[in-house]
């Protein structure tokens, strides 16, 4: 059997695709999505049961991703937006470092990005990344930094784009890396890229990546000045069954249950959080809206 697997209608996995009679070509015809883009895959299962996915081979076009490739397929009436097109004149400069963290007997891979017409010793706002060079590399993140800036739309900053070392680990809302982030990250970080006062320090992060910024600010207040965080793993048991193998799954709803029971939270600040309408994290990052707005955060959530 050849099955479809898309992110953007239910169910993800399905239909699947028929094989003709008179050539063999397996074929699948389904209704158009409310999109203009869609990226999938296909998924083989063997005679012997086992299965594989793969990306289809009967399309060239590609897509690159931290879990590999995917197919793409483009409707007529897409285009591709005029903001990944523009180049900034200076894209900036960057250096690469190693972190060592005593509480996780680890070192960090770091890249140190400043932005155009500054130097890295300027003391300016600086925004710290998780899997920074995952969105350095696929998000083209310091482009769209560089542009932004060249524009006046961001001032003059510098980004620290974090490698995770065991990223279900550090994580998934883990006391030790928010201690090595506290004690041990931030502070060899802002002496490398020193930001002008606490309210200039923002974190950043995807998934568990800005799950983790989240566990940081709530364990350590007053260490970051601002969150910007994408499509977070707030896993609850409520909505996120689904996601309950995960190995840390229950360190994650019992953190998130602390950050539902509280009333008020002393310390709360800017936040901007963005999530897709096809998400399965869609809806815990719905109710983290509420709890934090709640709580009194200035916060915003754009789907």
């Amino acid at each position: 059997a050849v099955r479809l697997h898309q992110e953007i209608m239910r169910p993800r996995a399905g239909p699947e695709f028929e094989r003709s009679a008179t050539d063999g070509t397996w074929s699948v015809r389904v209704a158009r999505p409310n999109a203009d883009r869609m990226e999938y895959m296909v998924e083989l299962v063997h005679k012997d049961g086992s299965t594989g996915v793969i990306c289809d081979p009967a399309n060239p076009r590609r897509a690159p991703g931290p879990f590999g490739d995917k197919s793409v397929v483009e409707w007529p009436e897409y285009n591709v937006p005029r903001w990944t097109l523009v180049q900034p004149s200076d894209p900036g400069s960057r250096f690469e470092i190693h972190l060592r963290s005593r509480v996780l007997r680890a070192e960090l891979r770091a890249i140190i990005w400043t932005a155009p017409g500054a130097t890295p010793r300027d003391r300016l706002p600086l925004l710290v990344v998780h899997d920074g060079p995952e969105y350095a590399e696929y998000s083209e993140l310091t482009r769209t930094l560089a542009v932004a800036v060249e524009a006046g739309k961001l001032p003059a900053m510098h980004a620290a784009l974090l490698a995770p070392v065991d990223r279900d680990q550090i994580y998934s809302a883990s006391a030790a890396y928010s201690r090595a982030m506290a004690h041990e990250i931030l502070p060899a970080l802002t002496e490398l890229g020193p930001a002008r006062g606490g309210r200039t320090l923002v974190g950043m992060g995807a998934s568990l990546g800005a799950l983790a910024m989240l566990h940081l600010h709530r364990t350590n207040p007053g260490t970051l000045g601002a969150l910007f965080l994408q499509s977070g793993s707030y896993f609850r048991q409520r909505f996120d069954r689904q996601e309950s193998g995960f190995v840390r799954f229950r360190r994650i709803t019992r953190f998130m249950g602390r950050v539902y029971a509280e009333e008020n939270f002393p310390e709360p600040m800017p936040i901007v959080m963005t999530c897709g309408t096809a998400e399965e994290n869609l809806y815990n990052n719905r109710a983290a809206f509420g709890a934090l707005r709640a709580q009194g955060y200035d916060i915003a959530l754009h789907e």
